[in-house]
């Protein structure tokens, strides 16, 4: 049985120590400024990405991993001897799984698994490190899609915005546009849903907001343990890490991670992003 090597893509952002230790290969995403790309998290890193984009008269454009990154990984990595699995950012976001699938079709009988994990983020970062850890073990290829498969309904995530401007810009949420004729002060709270970004509702201040994340938290938790905790932040640290302190007091976690959110999601939501994201059970 051929040992499963696991690629996800920059969009999870994933601590260095976590992609390391697991051996899980990432894939970057593109961020178009200017005359400028950037190979997200590998030319630009979140701590300069925003503190450019808070002065920059001029937003960022964003693009999927390329079937060409995709070939090279998947042909080095067979080359090894490894049977491949890819769990990767939700289809409804990017068309990042599309690139993998063409990439795929050059390697036909291949033991190459493409998994649109319909996550992003943190999210599809729990996912991938469950999945990293079972391939650590020795688990088949088939073993580590299934776990990947029977994870999904046990990981949520939530997160909120400082502004509606990049939300409204970027077009990755039906109702921003609706959202932007409201009161300065709303602070909406958005989830992942069946793959692509949807409100869940508004409240008028950011303390409520990460008050009433927590408790849609708690909520998607149900009492299930093990809990796995992860707060990320575009530029937050502090209010973060506020954050990961109360999350730690309310579920008791296994497993915390604290990180940022990749440059690439980053130019959709913008500079003051909160987020939590859990697997439970």
């Amino acid at each position: 049985m051929k040992k499963v090597a696991i690629i996800t893509d920059s969009s999870a952002y994933l601590p260095e120590d976590i992609v390391n230790g697991l051996d899980i290969h990432v894939v970057p995403l593109t961020l178009h400024w200017g005359e400028d790309n950037y190979r997200d998290g590998e030319d630009i890193r979140a701590e300069e990405f925003y503190a450019r984009l808070a002065e920059s008269d001029t937003l960022p454009t964003t693009s999927q991993v390329t079937v060409v990154e995709f070939e090279k990984l998947f042909s080095l990595l067979l080359d090894q001897g490894y049977a491949v699995l890819s769990i990767l950012i939700s289809s409804g976001i990017s068309g990042t799984v599309e690139s993998a699938l063409q990439a795929k079709n050059k390697f036909p009988d291949a033991p190459i698994v493409v998994h649109d994990s319909q996550l992003v983020s943190m999210a599809l970062g729990f996912m991938v490190m469950e999945v990293a850890r079972a391939a650590q073990r020795g688990a088949s290829l088939e073993d580590c899609l299934a776990l990947a498969e029977e994870l999904y309904p046990k990981i949520g995530v939530y997160f909120t915005v400082d502004t509606l401007k990049y939300l409204n810009k970027g077009g990755r949420i039906n109702t921003a546009k609706r959202l932007m004729g409201s009161a300065l002060n709303i602070k909406p709270i958005m989830e992942i849903r069946g793959g692509k970004i949807e409100l869940v509702e508004s409240v008028r201040s950011r303390k409520k907001a990460v008050a009433r994340m927590l408790e849609l938290a708690e909520k998607g938790i149900a009492g299930r343990s093990p809990v796995r905790v992860s707060a990320f932040h575009a530029a937050a640290a502090e209010d973060n890490q506020a954050l990961m302190d109360e999350a730690v007091e309310r579920f008791k976690p296994v497993e915390t991670v604290i990180t940022q959110v990749s440059p690439v999601i980053g130019t959709h939501t913008g500079p003051g992003t909160l987020s939590i994201a859990y697997m439970a059970g």
